[in-house]
């Protein structure tokens, strides 16, 4: 059987009922994605590799919880590597210093493409349209989503690291959500 050339949701069937050749695939078509959001989360190469060992383990032992009408394949291995990759700074309870987001990391080259050229084309665009709304939003709100988002950092350990009020920095992330919903929507 040419797993690699089967859909995402037969693979995780095949995943829920033991078929190790059918993780393998999968492993093909998203490894290097889970990779690159968790190496972009903890910053450290091993680290990142041991995340998305872990994260496809727990899709070996999971795939049965999987439900596709909850979202897309690619969706659900990034949310479980994003929060898997936010548990590990947690746990080592270190951070970076702090530096501003660069969000070039995250343009449409940073990331794999997939499922064929049509998804993968309306991926890039979509891509491109985030981040432009992102360009258009004041720096102070790129800024903090960039440390909730892609730092990991609770909404306190913002206002530590940028030595802002709480209130201050849960209003400019509320408001950038929204500000990025509006544009997002109009495109």
């Amino acid at each position: 059987m040419d797993y690699a050339s089967l859909d995402d949701q037969v693979l995780m069937a095949l995943i829920a009922h033991a078929q190790a050749d059918a993780l393998g695939a999968l492993y093909d078509r998203y490894g290097r994605l889970v990779f690159s959001l968790a190496l972009q989360i903890v910053g450290d190469h091993a680290v990142a590799e041991e995340i998305t060992q872990d994260v496809f383990l727990r899709v070996w032992e999971k795939a049965r919880t999987y439900r596709s009408e909850q979202g897309s394949v690619s969706t659900w291995l990034t949310s479980i590597a994003r929060h898997r990759a936010i548990d590990v700074l947690r746990r080592q309870r270190s951070r970076p210093e702090h530096q501003g987001m660069d969000w070039a990391l995250v343009s449409p080259e940073a990331l794999p493409s997939i499922n064929g050229p049509e998804v993968a084309t309306e991926a890039t665009f979509r891509r491109q349209q985030v981040q432009t709304a992102l360009a258009q939003l004041p720096e102070e709100q790129r800024q903090v989503l960039a440390l909730a988002y892609f730092r990991g950092y609770t909404h306190r350990q913002i206002a530590e690291a940028l030595d802002q009020p709480l209130g201050t920095v849960k209003t400019r992330i509320r408001l950038a959500m929204q500000k990025l919903r509006q544009m997002l929507q109009e495109e």
